[in-house]
């Protein structure tokens, strides 16, 4: 597996790790040259974030090159008048925070040029990829948030950056990536996840840009198919959607979270789901997968593990194409990110191929105060860089 080994740090230990970072970097002779990318959203968990990044940072003496604040909007979403006060309110406090350090830099994803007929989401979500990746030329750290973004924009953001600074997975270079620093953090509280609404799914399924093969080959149709649901509340309109573009005769293998800080959360979801996955595909229970809440890599193995035996087990007749659907709570999402760029990296030497399709919801309803009230627990994935320069990095957060 590509992180055999890992760095994840939660709470406080994530500010330790930071302190750390930051003197190795110091130390190094290097001066810092990031690239920070965050979301203009309504969500106000990146701004405690951003806020506490940016205090290490300045505590840590660490020398700053340039360091640039890149904040991605979204075009297409139906929000109150309340949500989009907060989006704009939240913004202007991002910039204020990061003028201590850098300069600040809006992209928007899904704006079409004047004249210019509109644009699918798949095609908009590709363009604003490129565009992030344009913003990539010498930098030392990149920092990706995905607190406030939405799931297809980090799920691609994300996806392209692995893409770019591990394009042969393990090979080279390895995760060291030649010391360039690639981290994920979330502000993550899956009970404030569940009560932001997603409504008016598109009728046009969005797939994740470079993981489609399985759902748009004309040669792979007639190949079997297994569907990976990973399963989050109020998303019963999504998975409806997307339900109907699976074939009957395909394998479904439900994803709960277990374990959950609510012990239930995983028996909720199977009542929730019951009547489109199970009474009307008759799924049996034991094709139910489990991916830890709280903890991605333990969800990316346990999702990689589950793809490659099913790789396995099909190979005798000729493979299998994957479809996986992430419809959990942020780090459960970012687990599965993981897991289906090692499945493709995979591919390119078996015949199996992965799918990311998603029904792209038009309107969120959430509650100012409710995100005002949260408190969320701050997680850091340190996915490449020096960390990995010996053959034993960090030991892992169990």
């Amino acid at each position: 597996m590509i992180w055999e080994s890992y760095v994840f740090r939660r709470g406080v230990e994530v500010e330790e790790l930071w302190d750390q970072l930051f003197t190795d970097r110091k130390k190094s002779g290097k001066p810092l040259r990031l690239l920070y990318v965050t979301g203009r959203g309504f969500d106000v968990r990146a701004n405690a974030v951003l806020a506490k990044y940016v205090e290490r940072l300045t505590a840590s003496g660490c020398p700053v090159e340039k360091a640039e604040l890149l904040l991605v909007g979204f075009s297409g979403y139906n929000l109150s008048t309340e949500l989009h006060a907060q989006t704009s309110k939240n913004e202007a406090e991002l910039k204020a925070v990061f003028d201590a350090v850098g300069s600040s830099k809006a992209i928007v994803i899904g704006a079409t040029a004047e004249g210019e007929d509109d644009i699918s989401s798949t095609v908009a979500l590709r363009r604003g990829a490129d565009e992030v990746l344009r913003n990539i030329s010498d930098q030392t750290d990149i920092v990706l948030d995905v607190s406030s973004l939405p799931r297809v924009a980090y799920l691609t953001i994300l996806l392209a950056l692995l893409a770019k600074v591990l394009p042969e997975g393990k090979n080279g270079d390895g995760l060291h990536a030649k010391g360039l620093s690639l981290q994920v953090l979330v502000a993550e509280d899956a009970a404030l996840d569940s009560k932001i609404s997603s409504e008016d799914p598109a009728n046009d399924l969005t797939l994740i840009p470079g993981f489609s093969e399985a759902l748009q080959s004309e040669a792979q149709t007639d190949e079997p198919l297994v569907w990976f649901p990973v399963l989050g509340e109020n998303r019963l309109a999504q998975i409806v959607k997307l339900e109907s573009s699976i074939p009957e005769w395909a394998e479904i293998c439900p994803v709960l979270p277990h374990p959950s800080r609510n012990p239930r959360r995983g028996d909720k979801l199977l009542v929730e789901y019951e009547s489109i996955l199970f009474a009307k595909r008759d799924t049996p229970l034991s094709n139910i997968l489990y991916a830890n809440e709280s903890h991605p890599f333990e969800a990316y193995r346990q999702l990689f593990a589950a793809m490659m035996r099913y790789r396995k087990t099909m190979s005798v007749i000729g493979g299998c194409r994957m479809v996986v659907t992430p419809l959990a709570s942020k780090l459960i999402t970012v687990g599965t990110a993981l897991a289906c760029f090692e499945m493709k990296v995979e591919s390119a030497q078996h015949r199996s191929s992965v799918a990311i399709p998603y029904a792209e919801p038009k309107r969120y309803e959430a509650s100012v105060q409710n995100m005002l009230e949260s408190r969320p627990v701050i997680s850091a994935l340190v996915l490449t860089g020096d960390a990995y320069l010996d053959s034993s990095p960090p030991a892992p957060l169990l």
